[in-house]
């Protein structure tokens, strides 16, 4: 097996270790959602937000979990729902559903910083050693706005200077945050068994339909409308789902068993597997119990703005609920009624703050990080950016600027982006779960239908795709953000392919045997510069030739060389086609397959037989095409107007024109 290219591309490598560690890093953006998770569930459900959340636990355990899973075997590159989609849906289609989901993506990263930045400028100037005084709601709506855009400079700074995430550090870092908010939610369960009454009061609530919720779909009491309310609100509680995309996202970090295999890491994947339970495990206990804790302990006026039957009120100072956005920050300061444990107060709660401000700034660095690695990864190698998209300065100036539009447009308010992220989220999970549900079904070919058909996931396709729906029909704000985006990268990657339909993008010939290796040698020794393009099953070789010789004038001794084109997907960008050569009835055919584009083929051909000895050249018929079909068959299917598009490919590649390949174009 012989490969020639035109550039060598060097391997990418990742430093393996623990997946407990690497469950640190996957933690830094899951496990950071309880510095607004608990406040968030409580603004989207009330006091119904612990029964919510049980939902919602069941839902991480028995549907995302075992997906992941599921998706850590068949996308094992850290490439999870892109990676899936792009292998299932080929051509055209499938870029285009990998842009869309690119958008989603990229709106999960975004609002990730954006939403991280904020919570974490909540938590600094809602500290009592703020320096600054925010007397009325708009003063601290403007230095919340300004603390956010600050961080969001210095992160995107940071990141010009270059910046390498540290296992270690974020080991530390998660460590840190999960003993403070056990510290804080395992003193409030104690407050609430030792004063069951706050639980006799929560359920009297629930009881009687006082839900504190402003938008609650119905009115009323029972458990027939208590169900039916919990399972219309508990998708506005999906951001306790976002850390399974991240963690098959950092598989290529994870330390597998020596007997693994680049095509079946099976220690990586089992590892995967119990970084991803011990996560959704750590994860649903904190959801659950903070859940509880801070519905029965804090007062829910405190939290949000409306009264128990959803009607709108106002703080008595007229600024934001002293809990909302940092309920377990309120309790670790020892805020509002309730000193949950002697310890708690100023001095604990400005540990927790701190804490809690370097977790959610790693979250938005891991946001950043993530977008710099994806980026890269689809639209310069579908030909859908430009270069420079694969610089690393000018890529951050650009995510930094959309992060600081975006918190500008949300006024960096905490609640009012949770929306936003909870759809990139969903979207994400109900793409892997309906590609999960798919490639189930083609991997059981031969059963009958019934039993080839995963029911456990379509359950779970249903349960996202329900909840998907439920966010976006509620919820605008995600899917207006997600729209911007997908089409800003739609307009991009179709305006830059066609800008670039002209480079050459030849990453070399594969040869598979030595035969055609051996041929191929001969043909460039012996100088056989004459290539004739043939499309099978329209003339024999032997009519094309006698064609070709009487057309283009071609004397009896000069030897023809047959050039067999065959496409495979015209919408890849780079190309490395498979060529074999046969010598047939004194005839050397050249037969290549795997090929993007004929026009490209063909150039990139006559360049390597013109890198020694005599100048190739081809020859063509005339052809009855317009030109305008010609240019959309070249831009999409990759074939038209091909011999003015070798041409133009040639010159553009070869700048000295005394080795420029002849391009003969003749015929009645």
């Amino acid at each position: 097996m012989t490969t020639f290219t035109s550039k060598a591309a060097p391997a990418v490598g990742h430093h393996k270790t623990f997946w407990l560690w690497v469950m640190c890093l996957t933690g830094v953006d899951y496990f950071s959602t309880l510095g607004y998770q608990p406040s968030i569930a409580v603004r989207n459900a009330g006091l119904l937000a612990p029964v919510a959340t049980v939902v919602l636990v069941l839902v991480t355990l028995l549907a995302a979990l075992p997906l992941y899973r599921y998706v850590a075997t068949r996308s094992f590159d850290g490439q999870a729902s892109l990676g899936m989609m792009a292998r299932l849906i080929t051509g055209w289609p499938g870029k285009i559903a990998v842009l869309v989901l690119l958008g989603f993506a990229a709106t999960d990263f975004v609002i990730t910083k954006t939403l991280s930045a904020a919570d974490a400028a909540e938590h600094l100037i809602s500290n009592p050693f703020w320096p600054l005084e925010h007397a009325d709601r708009t003063t601290e709506d403007r230095q919340r706005l300004v603390v956010t855009l600050t961080m969001l400079v210095i992160l995107g700074a940071t990141f010009l200077r270059g910046f390498r995430e540290v296992i270690g550090l974020a080991v530390g870092i998660v460590g840190s945050f999960l003993v403070l908010n056990a510290i804080v939610v395992v003193c409030g369960l104690l407050y609430v068994t030792e004063h069951t009454h706050r639980l006799t009061v929560w359920f009297d609530h629930v009881r009687d339909g006082e839900w504190y919720l402003g938008d609650a779909p119905l009115r009323g009491g029972g458990p027939v409308t208590l169900a039916i309310v919990v399972l219309l609100i508990f998708p506005k509680l999906a951001l306790g789902l976002s850390g399974f995309e991240t963690g098959v996202a950092v598989m290529p970090l994870i330390r597998g068993s020596r007997s693994d295999t680049p095509d079946n890491p099976a220690g990586r994947i089992r590892n995967t597997g119990k970084l991803l339970l011990t996560a959704a495990v750590i994860m649903s206990g904190f959801l659950m119990a903070s859940s509880l804790v801070v519905s029965t302990v804090i007062e829910p006026t405190s939290l949000v703005d409306v009264d128990a039957h959803g009607n709108p009120v106002q703080t008595p100072d007229g600024k934001r609920p002293p809990a909302a956005g940092r309920a377990l920050a309120y309790l670790a300061h020892g805020e509002g009624d309730v000193k949950l444990a002697p310890f708690f107060g100023n001095v604990f709660g400005t540990i927790y703050d701190l804490v809690t401000v370097v977790i959610l700034w790693f979250a938005g660095a891991s946001a950043m990080a993530g977008l710099l690695n994806l980026v890269p990864q689809y639209l310069p190698r579908y030909g859908m950016a430009p270069e420079w998209a694969r610089a690393h300065r000018p890529l951050v100036i650009l995510i930094a600027s959309i992060a600081l539009f975006v918190t500008w447009i949300f006024n960096a308010d905490v609640e009012a982006q949770g929306d936003a992220y909870a759809t990139g989220v969903l979207v994400l999970m109900s793409s892997d779960s309906v590609t999960s549900l798919i490639d189930k079904f083609r991997r059981r070919e031969g059963r009958p239908w019934y039993r080839r058909l995963s029911w456990w996931f379509l359950g779970i396709a249903v349960v996202f795709t329900y909840t998907l729906g439920a966010i976006v029909i509620e919820k605008t704000a995600g899917i207006k953000i997600a729209s911007f985006f997908i089409a800003a990268i739609l307009i991009l990657s179709i305006a830059s392919r066609i800008a670039r339909a002209r480079e050459l993008r030849f990453q070399g010939f594969h040869i598979p045997d030595p035969v055609s290796k051996l041929l191929w040698d001969t043909i460039r020794h012996l100088e056989l510069s004459i290539l004739v393009p043939h499309r099978p099953g329209r003339r024999s070789l032997t009519e094309k030739e006698t064609v070709i010789r009487k057309e283009h004038r071609l004397p009896a001794d000069a030897m023809v060389v047959f050039v067999e084109v065959e496409l495979e997907d015209p919408s890849e960008f780079h190309q490395k086609p498979t060529l074999q050569i046969k010598h047939e009835e004194g005839k050397y055919i050249l037969k290549i397959t795997d090929a993007a584009s004929i026009s490209h083929t063909l150039a990139a051909l006559a360049l390597e037989m013109s890198k020694v000895g005599q100048v190739a050249e081809i020859h063509f018929g005339w052809t009855d095409e317009s030109p305008v079909s010609g240019t959309l068959g070249f831009l999409l299917f990759g074939e038209g107007n091909v011999p003015w598009m070798v041409r133009e490919l040639i010159h553009k590649a070869e700048p000295n024109p005394a080795r420029r390949p002849l391009i003969i174009i003749a015929g009645q």
